[in-house]
């Protein structure tokens, strides 16, 4: 059963991180931490594949929808999953801390994808970095995560709360988060310079905020190294990024599918 969890775990981590947007960028958002191997030496790899469907929230832009493979390898030192790679730092009693390092696939845009779009520079994805850290208790895990990112100058830092529990066959696992973006993530991709203002999309500098996101995720066992996992979920933006003009949706449903397979 520990294993079944473990897996499940992993590839919503995947998804969620696929779709997300920024605060958002759905990037696979933060992955769970996990307890070491055994063995010192010890080491698992997993692959699967993910399929993930969200509104983005700029004007024009349709639904994005994610296919991709999932890779997973976990020793005792390191978690690679998707675009993260944690570095352990170790535990403490309930508490887990890491190093991580996340590339967000999904952030940004080009003048190409709509109409409103065009005559603005393209934003680009950016890698992050930063540390993370869990605390696994009794009555729900809850995590804290910051990072930075060289190219937007930006941070983020995402808090989330989930607490899991069996139904049937099912794992069943709500889930609540709240990340705040500072100004200069925001202004990144939100923001309109004056050199990209025109009649109908005024200038726009954009302000901190924070986005909320809650949900529901099921975990399926197929077989002892097989698991199926749906999240259903819906994303909250906040007045910093909805007050754009490149922005036209205040929230983004999404539905996030994944199978891995754990060698």
């Amino acid at each position: 059963m520990h294993h079944f969890k473990f897996t499940c775990r992993l590839a919503l981590a995947a998804l969620i991180g696929t779709t997300l947007s920024a605060a958002a960028s759905i990037s696979y958002a933060d992955p769970i931490l996990t307890e070491e191997p055994q063995a010192a030496d010890a080491s698992q790899w997993g692959l699967g594949i993910g399929l993930g469907s969200e509104s983005r929230p700029y004007r024009g832009v349709s639904n994005h929808l994610t296919v991709l493979p999932l890779v997973l390898y976990e020793n005792r030192w390191i978690h690679f999953f998707g675009n993260t790679l944690d570095v352990k730092l170790g535990s403490v009693d309930q508490f887990s801390f890491v190093l991580r390092a996340r590339y967000a696939l999904n952030d940004g845009y080009k003048s190409s994808d709509s109409d409103a779009l065009h005559g603005m520079d393209e934003r680009k994805g950016s890698a992050w970095g930063g540390v993370a850290g869990t605390w696994d208790n009794p009555y729900a895990k809850v995590s804290l995560e910051w990072l930075t990112a060289g190219s937007t100058k930006g941070n983020t830092v995402k808090l989330g709360v989930e607490h899991g529990f069996a139904m049937g066959g099912f794992q069943l696992t709500p889930h609540l988060s709240t990340t705040w973006m500072d100004s200069k993530y925001v202004n990144y991709y939100y923001g309109v310079k004056t050199s990209e203002a025109t009649a109908e999309r005024v200038a726009y500098t954009g302000k901190s905020t924070a986005n909320i996101e809650f949900g529901v995720r099921a975990d399926y066992p197929l077989t002892r190294n097989q698991i199926i996992t749906l999240d259903v979920g819906d994303l909250q933006r906040g007045n910093g990024i909805t007050d754009s003009p490149l922005v036209d949706k205040s929230s983004a449903a999404s539905v996030r599918l994944g199978y891995l397979y754990k060698f």
